[in-house]
């Protein structure tokens, strides 16, 4: 009789840090960066990721997590909706006791955000104009489906982002109303202090955010 084999993934890197984006930066977390994106967004700062890494069983990344000590973990890529076997992945890192958030473009041609299993925190990139994506591209109808224990990412890239954005969350019809909305300015394109002017001008009711890992390692060191 034929067992079956353990799902594997390709990984990119596996890595300890202080998580840099989202309602959960400042997190000692570890990263699971995977392999391969679809997209090439304007802003991207994760090409590296769109090629090599090596192939993982899903017990092998559960072990390099445990070595790492963190009870936290980021799941991100590229576009890790694009593996099969992230689901499984993510399913076990809940198993295993983790706080376990996946960051994802929310783009077509990736699997559902309704495959990704219960207990994982659903982080989507809602692309704007300026990400070079077409709104065509967008999984709008996965998007609405999102929960509050979900968030909603937005970053822009100049004031017609912003407006475009800004727009989005006050008409309400494409966005989840419990979900969280958390704005920030693509990193040498719009300085942010610009962006948290626009905010408090238009009072909109959304989180403003720094990406906290450039800050801290602005030479782009990233582990701990």
């Amino acid at each position: 009789m034929n067992q079956r084999s353990p799902t594997a993934l390709t990984v990119r890197e596996i890595y300890r840090t202080i998580l840099g984006e989202s309602t959960e930066t400042g997190r000692p977390c570890a990263i699971v960066r995977l392999t391969g994106c679809h997209r090439r967004c304007t802003y991207c700062d994760s090409a590296h990721a769109f090629a090599g890494g090596e192939r993982l069983t899903v017990p092998e990344v559960l072990a390099a997590v445990a070595a790492l000590g963190c009870r936290t973990v980021l799941v991100t890529g590229g576009e890790p909706l694009l593996q099969p076997g992230c689901p499984e992945l993510l399913a076990a890192l809940v198993a295993d006791g983790r706080r376990t958030i996946l960051e994802t473009s929310g783009t077509r041609g990736a699997l559902p955000l309704a495959a990704v299993p219960s207990g994982v925190r659903r982080v989507v990139d809602v692309k704007t104009p300026g990400s070079g994506l077409g709104e065509g591209d967008v999984a709008w109808d996965q998007i609405i489906g999102l929960g509050p224990l979900d968030e909603l990412k937005v970053v822009c890239c100049d004031r017609a982002d912003y407006e475009w954005s800004r727009d989005l969350v006050r008409d309400g019809r494409r966005l989840p109303a419990a979900t969280p909305v958390v704005f920030s300015a693509a990193e040498g394109l719009l300085p942010p202090a610009t962006l948290a002017g626009w905010l408090v001008e238009d009072g909109l009711d959304v989180r403003f955010q720094l990406q906290l890992h450039k800050t801290l390692w602005p030479e782009g060191e990233r582990r701990a």
